[in-house]
């Protein structure tokens, strides 16, 4: 029997004593957190929340196996937030998107969730109307003619179901009932809600695809209304997508066990703690970049060299070349090595003392 098929469906119930502790301890990591960076100003907290909305982006995707391109999705989401990163000039609809999705859960966090809401971030987060090959029913509930919504696993002929979803008829009850308990008053600590609100929208399942990362939005949103601010700090998804089997597990047996779902609510605190602790290091990345450009205030740099700098700041992938330096900025090769020696001879880059078969370099912080 499924969690749905239980006669007071959807009452959900839990172990409030045997959550206190941690409950109390993650809220008082948001708090702690939360002060720490008020205390860096606007342009800092903004740079921290790109970073931070950049993770959650392409985590969020990576959990259902999509692979997006971070500087993608990080331009796209500069240009929405207003910042100059010297935005990328082409970005794929399907990053867009996912964007957008994102954007309006946490910045429209005190706005209320609606049934024409919910359509258009699924509208945004298939914008050819296709879910890899398959056409599927886009900006509304998936319909009769989708069949049995299941999560299956293994090769054909010898899958295992999962999970299976409220049949269609039962659909618009479902959605009704769980957006009106969205944007009712808390009733429970809102953080729990950010719990429950994720577990009753992936277990109702309502769109033919897409439903985790709604759902995982949705738990963003409900984050937010928790702060009361629009400006992410951590990310939760990053943490799911490390703890991707614990999180599929977890769900499933809470999907076909009874109405108390103590076990998922303590898997979320305790998923949203480890989160919170790993931001130390968002935190650490903005503030080496802020003190960076403050300790070169005055020195002059042309647009090529801030753009490389810049991207080093933000956790650079792979050593830095002057083949890739020619590439990131549209120069020549020469071009790119007279950029490089210059801030070699100012002591800002350093060539990397591994070696290997071609020259690299790293980016040398000010102490």
């Amino acid at each position: 029997m499924y969690i749905h098929e239980r006669k007071d469906w959807p009452e959900f119930e839990w172990n409030q004593a045997a959550l206190a502790d941690l409950l109390a301890d993650v809220r008082h990591l948001q708090g702690r957190l939360l002060g720490r960076m008020e205390a860096l100003g606007f342009p800092l907290r903004e740079e921290a929340t790109l970073q931070t909305l950049t993770q959650d982006v392409v985590k969020t995707s990576e959990i259902e196996g999509e692979k997006l391109d971070a500087g993608q999705v990080r331009s796209s989401l500069a240009r929405r937030m207003g910042m100059d990163i010297g935005a990328l000039p082409h970005i794929d609809r399907n990053v867009e998107g996912i964007v957008e999705m994102m954007l309006d859960a946490t910045r429209k966090y005190d706005e209320p969730l609606t049934q024409e809401r919910l359509f258009g971030w699924h509208a945004a987060l298939f914008p050819t109307g296709r879910s890899g090959m398959r056409r599927i029913t886009v900006g509304a509930w998936r319909t009769k003619q989708s069949g049995a919504m299941q999560v299956v696993s293994g090769p054909v002929g010898r899958e295992k179901v999962h999970y299976e979803a409220p049949e269609y008829d039962r659909l618009k009850k479902e959605m009704s009932r769980f957006i009106k308990w969205c944007n009712a008053s808390p009733g429970v600590d809102p953080v729990n809600k950010s719990a429950l609100a994720h577990f009753w929208f992936v277990t109702i399942h309502p769109f033919e695809d897409g439903n985790g990362r709604i759902a995982r939005a949705i738990a963003d949103m409900m984050l937010a209304r928790s702060e009361k601010t629009s400006q992410r700090f951590y990310s939760m998804s990053s943490q799911i997508q490390r703890e991707r089997n614990a999180y599929y597990d977890v769900l499933e047996h809470c999907q076909k066990g009874t109405l108390d779902i103590t076990e998922w609510i303590k898997w979320f605190l305790n998923c949203l703690k480890h989160t919170i602790a790993a931001s130390e290091e968002t935190l650490e990345t903005v503030l080496a970049k802020a003190g960076f450009w403050k300790a070169h205030a005055g020195e002059s740099f042309n647009e090529r060299q801030r753009k490389v700098i810049n991207r080093l700041l933000d956790a650079f992938e792979g050593k830095l070349t002057s083949s890739k330096w020619a590439k990131l900025t549209k120069c020549s090769q020469d071009t790119a090595l007279r950029d490089i020696s210059d801030l070699v001879n100012r002591k800002i880059l350093a060539k990397d003392e591994a070696g290997g078969r071609s020259t690299s370099y790293v980016l040398c912080l000010p102490k």
